[in-house]
Formats: structure tokens, sequence, C-alpha cells
């Protein structure tokens, strides 16, 4: 069975680690968001992939980014040398982006660094940017455009949002792969992601969205939003600020013709006629991943509901 998940952030990497405990790694691609790539004291830090990576190495940091148990020596010097360093690199986290760095400097595509950092995990999964070209995520704010990053890590997500901008979506195209991925799957997964700044900046890349709408495969949904609440980061702030309604059924309609089946936690029951009034198949499950075995469990409850699909 050939599977694709669409995947940015924590949960999709949870979602994943926990898909390949049902389907052979072999056999999954996922496709990433690279909005929140940026330069780091020179070097090129991919946080979407890398949270992909780490997490199915089963080496991810406690709060599902960087690198389990490492350390702080490089950022600890900065500080002694006067720099206020606001993003945090690990000390091991270190080599992932010397060597994605190393790779692109010297001609690489940003889809064939990533295969090289995979590699070196040992992993057998597809991970692939869904492109290679430069795709930022600009967030608009009161006081002014923000670098995602800014936004996000500096100013902890605590600025109200007016608008999100894709200043390289024009001139971007998708990496080699990605569109056979999504038009050829069996099942597709758009992972339980910030729909806003994960998902949405990959629907930007020109035949991304298209192809999507036209894939031949079971299109299934989960919703990042549990109870009214985020389940992790600032979708549901954003939701509001941008005139969504905050609950699974706001999110269901972001999705509205893209998928055939979406996914809401137990918790939000009461909301499947809504969402299937939308024109979608809608089923309600445990969606909380909170260690590996409810990975597993989620994903193959998820899985079990996407294959029962009429």
């Amino acid at each position: 069975m050939r599977v694709t998940v669409l995947a940015g952030g924590v949960g999709a990497a949870r979602f994943v680690a926990g898909l390949v405990r049902h389907v052979p790694p072999s056999e999954v691609t996922v496709i990433c968001n690279v909005g929140d790539d940026f330069r780091w004291h020179g070097l090129h830090v991919s946080p979407d992939i890398d949270t992909v990576i780490y997490t199915l190495a089963g080496i991810e940091g406690a709060l599902g980014w960087g690198l389990r148990d490492d350390g702080s020596a490089t950022l600890d010097e900065l500080r002694a040398l006067g720099e206020q360093p606001w993003f945090n690199v690990g000390d091991r986290d270190l080599a992932t982006h010397l060597l994605r760095t190393r790779l692109l400097d010297g001609g690489a595509t940003l889809a064939e660094a990533t295969a090289a950092v995979a590699r070196g995990r040992g992993l057998e999964t597809a991970i692939l940017p869904v492109t290679n070209d430069p795709h930022p995520t600009r967030v608009q704010t009161p006081d002014g455009e923000l670098d995602f990053q800014v936004y996000f890590v500096q100013r902890r997500a605590e600025d109200e949002v007016s608008g999100l901008r894709f200043p390289g979506a024009a001139s971007a195209t998708p990496a080699p792969g990605v569109i056979e991925a999504i038009e050829d799957s069996e099942l597709l997964f758009i992972a339980p992601s910030n729909p806003f700044v994960s998902i949405g900046p990959m629907l930007e890349v020109p035949g991304v969205r298209a192809a999507l709408e036209g894939s031949r495969a079971r299109r299934v949904a989960i919703s990042p939003i549990v109870g009214g609440r985020a389940v992790k980061g600032p979708a549901a702030a954003m939701a509001r600020s941008l005139g969504h309604e905050v609950s699974a059924t706001g999110m269901a309609r972001i999705y509205r013709g893209l998928v055939d089946l979406f996914v809401l936690d137990a918790v939000d029951e009461a909301l499947t006629g809504e969402v299937a009034a939308l024109g979608m198949r809608a089923v309600a499950l445990d969606t909380m991943m909170v260690d590996g075995e409810a990975r597993a469990r989620v994903a193959g409850a998820v899985l079990e509901a996407a294959r029962a699909a009429p």
C-alpha cells in the first residue's frame, strides 16, 4: 500500500511514527513543509523536516523537536561572547545543519540533502520537502510583517495574526516526486498540523493543491483542534484572528473539497454531523498521541477508518 502524508510540526511527526508501525516504512512518503526554514548563523535549518526525521529515528527531544538529551554548550558560548540567541539549536543537532548546509552550498538540492540526512539516520521512509526552492512563510501582524521563526520562537507566537504571505510561492516548483506521491498513492493523510502555517504553505506551491484535488488516493485529514483548543502550537489563536471557527468543524471547512474523510477527536463526536454536512465522511476517534504506544494506536485507528471508507 502506497501511503503519502502531508506533514508539518510535532503532531505530524508523531502520526507518521505511529503509521510506520502498521505500514512498511518504505511504502510511506512524507511531504514536508519548508515555510519554517531559515538560516541560523549561516546554517540552513529545516525544522519540520528535522522533526520528522528525528521522530522516525526515535531520537527526538522531550518536547518533540531537537535531539533527546542534547547539550547547550554552543549556545552558552555564544552568550559568553555577547550574543543573545533566541533560537535553540543543541550541540548534537548542529551536525544535521552542518551537513545539510555543506551539501546545499555544494550544489545539492534540499531534497537530496534531506535524503542524505534521513539515510544517515537509517530511515527507509521517503521524506521530501514540498519544494527545493525558497518558500518562506511571512506572518502579518499589527507590528508589521515577521519572518515565521521570529513570530513563532522569538516572539512566542503572541502577536495577533492578520494575514500570511508566501513570497516565494509564485516561482516555486514541487520537488521531484511530490506530485507523483500525491497523485499515485492509495491513501493520503493530511496530518494533524496547523492548517495555516504547516499545510497551507504546501498548498501554495503551484500544482500541489490541484494534485490533491485530483488525486486517486483516499484522502484523510485529522483535526489539529480538539475540544476547541489546539493540541499544540498557535493554531487556535491563529484561526480566531484569521476569522475561522475554532473547532474541528472550522478545520474541516478549510479542507472542504480536498479530503474524503475527516477525523475528529472523540471529545468532538457531537460535531460529526456538521462535518458530514460539508460533503465529507466524518469519524470520531481518540487522536491523542501522548506516547509511543498511543501514536501507534491512533495511527492504526485512523488507518482502519480510512480503509473502511466507501
